[in-house]
């Protein structure tokens, strides 16, 4: 289950990328997350202020 705290969620899926996954199509894939589920994930990152950096891999 993934962290409901957008805090929380950022620090968890910036860890996942680094360590485990080359992206979040890879992610999603890995940790069995719908398009539209992770569409809300990245939603909710967007909210407080992160995005996805695909050069960086990371929320930031």
């Amino acid at each position: 289950m993934l962290p409901q705290d957008p805090v929380m969620l950022l620090s968890y899926l910036n860890t996942q990328l680094r360590d485990n996954y080359s992206g979040l199509d890879s992610l999603a894939d890995g940790l069995d997350i719908s398009k539209d589920d992770l569409d809300t994930i990245v939603s909710k990152l967007e909210g407080i202020g992160y995005k996805y950096d695909a050069g960086t891999n990371q929320f930031k």
